[in-house]
């Protein structure tokens, strides 16, 4: 039985039903997104949508959706279903869905009288190309499928309007036909294992429209052009298997490559084999480098989110080779940009301050699956490089006083993960000054290299430094940020401390490492589960706190005050599970995992199958933002794992 599987009582409620967003991609940028109905409700969905280098760097829809036709005794019964001006929907294919199923791949089973029919989808890995297979499982007569193709060519962001200037030409291949709407884009070719007959019949279809851009007071009416219809008949018990894709298919090849792509998929049979599978989806290969995408539909490379989700993308699931070649890629960027500046055009943020002190702690995380020897020999260099960087004050807008503290400005653009910005360009949260992550990551980092060199003090010219150094900090982090309420401060700026109670406190009880004892991390835990844990992860500001706003929702302006004053962060669970068992041991284990629970809750309610960015901080908890974060699937990936080798 399937983990992720819904009725027909669900998928022919629409309110039930769209909410359910799928998520495919092929590890090299490209993706397919819709709901499970089919019908698309945002711009960034779509049955083909790739990234063109050529153009820009941004994702773009070319195949926005397929509908389908059943035809019996001259009668058709259409599957399609969008949304049409005044919250109309037509057609209403929705009303003939029988069971939805996610067990390897995507599959819809459609009821029309007596015909049974079923529709799987699989995205080609490393290809930009989608394959959708249709099996007639059950026909008293004489069936015929149609297709109708709704084609976009557009940016994944912006929206299609009808125009003249569309190039609404096609070419002949081999089962099917191709189309160019617009000069800078590739051909996209529509092709079928039978060949097909064609019916060139160029419509506009005007007003759909997309209900979560509506919700987010976004532009969210567009027009489809559809060149027409494909038409071939089908028997019982045969398949018929469509491709998309922007170089031509060989049809005889599609019903091997649809069987070995099927096979490659991990079963989503359990919350862990679910996550495993959204972690992979992230992986992004692009020539001879490998990057990790911090999610999707609209999130590229980013240097901090790939850091932090690293270890539980890859090493939590065994995957350690793809552990390397990403950490390759980035420690290659890090070290050009430490060394002479040279900021990477693919890896975004690399020039931020923090992000030294994160991929040392991404590091650490390598050595404690791997050991010492492994972590020397591939990045010892690394880490004593950036450790080094940070004393001489050679990373950009970081600064190191005579107590061993570090500061940073974060008054003119943000420099840490809260790093939302207003209307005027300006940081909403202007975390500046000593920020409380920073200093506690950079005390982590330096009792690292201190403890992986120990045995070869002599090789490091600077180890008695370090060593001066961290002690010193140890005693300066406490006094800096401590408050006698308990916590720690947010940040603290000259005479300003941030009395806000905010989950950064959480990486500095949560560390190895930390310049905090037991019974101040205990505190920290204490108040972070008071005020901050809920069933979908830990709040990013107290309700307690002045401006607390728990619900990401209205306009930009009204999400943006909201997106890091309230709103959960389920990554930071990680750091929670590692500070509870520092202070409980195996006394917490237990309510460690019933916390967790809530987190299979969100596989089945916004992108099945994976974690949304964030959460809203109070009941019912709905998931917004990209509606699949690296971040999150690693964290919580890493805590499951760090469970199951505490109770070993």
């Amino acid at each position: 039985m399937s983990y992720l599987k819904f009725d027909k009582n669900l998928l022919i409620n629409l309110d039930q039903s769209l909410p359910k967003e799928i998520l495919r991609t092929n590890k090299a940028g490209a993706y397919h997104c819709t709901t499970v109905t089919g019908c698309n409700t945002r711009k960034q969905h779509g049955l083909l949508v790739i990234p063109i280098k050529e153009m820009n760097d941004e994702n773009h829809v070319l195949l926005s959706s397929l509908d389908e036709t059943v035809i019996q005794h001259g009668a058709p019964f259409n599957l399609g279903i969008h949304r049409y001006k005044g919250g109309v929907y037509s057609p209403n294919g929705h009303k003939y869905l029988r069971e939805f199923n996610c067990d390897t791949v995507p599959k819809l089973t459609y009821r029309v009288g007596g015909v049974i029919l079923t529709k799987e989808k699989v995205f080609v890995a490393h290809e930009n190309r989608i394959l959708i297979k249709y099996t007639l499982l059950e026909a008293h007569s004489p069936t015929t499928l149609q297709f109708q193709p709704f084609l976009a060519f557009r940016n994944a962001a912006s929206l299609c309007t009808e125009n003249s200037q569309l190039n609404g030409s096609y070419e002949e291949t081999e089962n099917g036909v191709s189309f160019c709407l617009y000069p800078g884009y590739p051909r996209l070719y529509l092709q079928f294992n039978h060949k097909p007959e064609f019916v060139y019949e160029p419509h506009w279809y005007n007003g759909i429209e997309y209900i979560k851009d509506l919700a987010r007071e976004e532009p969210f009416s567009e027009d489809l052009w559809v060149p027409g219809y494909f038409q071939l008949p089908i028997k019982k018990g045969e398949s018929i298997i469509f491709s998309a894709g922007t170089e031509p298919a060989k049809p005889r090849s599609l019903s091997a490559t649809f069987v070995k792509e099927s096979q490659d998929r991990t079963p989503r049979t359990s919350f862990y084999n679910c996550l495993k599978n959204s972690a992979k989806q992230c992986y992004l290969k692009d020539g001879d480098k490998n990057y990790l995408l911090a999610g999707y539909p609209w999130f590229k490379i980013l240097a901090r989110d790939m850091l932090i989700a690293l270890p539980g993308t890859t090493m939590a699931i065994n995957h350690r080779d793809d552990f390397e070649k990403i950490m390759d890629t980035a420690v290659e960027a890090l070290t050009k940009y430490l060394e002479d500046g040279t900021i990477d055009s693919t890896i975004k943020d690399i020039d931020l301050p923090d992000i030294p002190l994160w991929a040392t702690w991404t590091i650490y995380q390598y050595f404690k699956f791997y050991g010492a020897a492994d972590t020397i020999k591939k990045y010892g260099k690394t880490l004593e490089l950036i450790i080094n960087k940070v004393l001489d004050e050679k990373v950009g807008n970081l600064y190191i006083d005579d107590r061993g503290m570090l500061s940073t400005n974060g008054t003119i653009k943000p420099v840490t993960w809260m790093d939302v910005v207003g209307a005027d360009g300006k940081p909403q949260l202007p975390r500046t000054g000593y920020i409380v992550e920073f200093n506690a990551l950079w005390y982590n980092a330096l009792m690292f290299a201190c403890t992986l060199f120990e045995g070869e003090k002599e090789n490091h010219s600077r180890y008695d430094e370090w060593q001066k150094t961290a002690a010193l900090l140890k005693d300066a982090f406490v006094a800096t940020f401590l408050n006698d309420h308990g916590y720690l401060y947010d940040y603290v700026d000259g005479n300003y401390m941030d009395l806000s109670v905010r989950p950064n406190m959480l990486i500095a009880a949560g560390l190895d490492f930390s310049p905090l004892d037991k019974s101040q991390r205990k505190r920290i835990i204490d108040i972070v589960t008071r005020e901050l844990l809920t069933p979908n992860g830990i709040r990013t500001l107290s309700p307690k706190s002045y401006g607390y706003n728990p619900f990401f929702v209205g306009s930009a302006r009204e999400r943006v005050f909201s997106y890091f004053n309230g709103p959960t962060r389920p990554w930071l669970t990680g750091f929670y599970i590692d500070a509870y068992l520092r202070v409980f041991g195996m006394s917490g284990v237990a309510f460690l995992r019933r916390m967790l629970i809530g987190y299979e809750d969100d596989l089945t309610r916004e992108c099945i199958g994976s974690l949304s960015e964030l959460y809203d901080g109070n009941p019912p908890y709905n998931g917004h933002g990209a509606i699949s974060f690296a971040p999150n699937i690693g964290e919580v990936l890493r805590a499951l794992h760090t469970l199951n080798g505490f109770e070993i």
